[in-house]
């Protein structure tokens, strides 16, 4: 009996030191939760922290940032998600290499898919075919990470201060779907607004990506 509670106990304490190994490695993940209702996430920096409280809570001691660019406003410049993130590589909670370099995110060669871009818990977000499908990811970014003009309109639900008014830019982290491009992780489509129900109506659920950046 005592034998068999050892080995028990130290089986538990191996899977317990992987997964704090997981998330000590981990320098990337799509956010298991929204910091609030819609897209209204107190900008960059109210984003960025929710970022660190969910790595935090799973385990990690990094830096994280959100992957989201911001327009031009109130006499500040655009900001670029892909200048946000660091220079990589980038690795899931499974230590799955999903991108060496900026320049690799954002080419063909990224390893980006349902399958790798888990949560900081390791969990696969729902995708098209499930129910309910939760594929849109918000980044408010072109394809190649940068931030839209502000010709082409809202893009980032008022740098994510809006939970109603406004669209954002959202990709598709099953690579499947509709929109302009469709099997792009970071820029498929625009979302029909900014509320959750508006977020959940155009096939999301107000997730976005985020970077450890050291």
């Amino acid at each position: 009996m005592c034998k068999t509670l050892s080995v028990f106990a130290g089986a538990l304490l191996l899977t317990l030191g992987a997964s704090a190994q997981d998330a000590s490695r981990m320098s990337f993940f799509i956010t298991s939760a929204v910091p609030s209702n819609g897209a209204n996430y107190g900008g960059l920096a109210g984003a960025d922290q929710h970022c660190q409280a969910l790595a935090k809570a799973a385990g990690s001691t990094r830096t994280w940032r959100a992957y989201l660019s911001a327009g031009a406003a109130g006499g500040q410049s655009a900001v670029n998600a892909r200048d946000r993130i660091g220079k990589g590589p980038w690795v899931n909670v499974k230590g799955v290499q999903v991108a060496a370099s900026v320049e690799d995110l954002h080419s063909d060669n990224n390893k980006l898919s349902k399958e790798n871009s888990l949560t900081e818990k390791g969990g696969v977000v729902n995708g098209r075919g499930d129910t309910p499908n939760m594929h849109d990811v918000l980044t408010g970014s072109q394809l190649d990470g940068t931030a839209f003009a502000a010709s082409e309109g809202d893009k980032t639900c008022k740098n994510w201060t809006s939970d109603g008014e406004g669209s954002a830019q959202s990709g598709h982290h099953d690579r499947q779907g509709g929109g302009q491009n469709p099997t792009s992780w970071n820029s498929a489509h625009a979302t029909r607004g900014c509320s959750q129900a508006a977020l959940q109506g155009t096939g999301g659920n107000g997730f976005y990506y985020c970077f450890a950046i050291d």
